[in-house]
């Protein structure tokens, strides 16, 4: 089993690769296709997954990974658990701003909440951001992927302004407030 790193490989001229995980696949594909429609100044490669650690075979074919989506459907236990195992298979370096977690169905009762807390408090814990989605419309997903590319741009280093990954991680991180310390 091999740490996903994200210095491991020589960056590509005016490209971006964005991994996109999520156990379920219910926003995935939605949000691949509006993130490769969107109009921008730079080549977007979108890798997905269902987990990781990602596979072997392809490992000296594979592009680098410029920021990886962790997307957690908070109805569902299974993908926030799938979300957490696959967090230990992420070299220390990817939570210098390389990684982020995406969240849905953040409005719909009691379980999410508890879920939301859950996820705030992981993405807390490594400083990490945590971004809102609404899957269920096409503006909302096109709202996602916007945000998301905005993020790729700077982790990537294509932002004309020097922003390091490292700031916007700084910027976007996931505040710790006083109901997460509540334990």
């Amino acid at each position: 089993m091999a740490l996903l790193t994200p210095y491991s490989k020589v960056p590509e001229l005016n490209t971006a690769t964005v991994l996109l995980v999520e156990n379920e696949e219910e926003l995935q594909s939605k949000l691949a296709n509006a993130i490769v429609q969107y109009e921008k100044d730079f080549n977007v490669n979108v890798r997905l997954a269902r987990k990781l650690p990602l596979p072997v075979e392809n490992k000296e074919t594979r592009p680098r990974i410029d920021l990886i989506v962790f997307i957690v459907n908070l109805l569902s236990e299974r993908s926030l658990q799938s979300v957490e195992s696959s967090l230990a298979h992420l070299h220390s370096d990817c939570f210098l701003g390389k990684v982020c977690f995406l969240v849905t169905d953040a409005r719909c009762g009691s379980h999410t909440q508890e879920r939301l807390v859950s996820v705030r408090k992981l993405a807390a814990s490594h400083q990490c951001p945590v971004l809102c989605a609404e899957h269920r419309t096409a503006e909302g997903v096109n709202a996602a992927a916007v945000r998301l590319l905005n993020i790729l741009k700077v982790t990537a280093g294509m932002s004309p302004i020097a922003t390091t990954a490292l700031y916007l991680s700084s910027l976007t991180r996931c505040s710790v407030t006083s109901d997460l310390d509540e334990d």
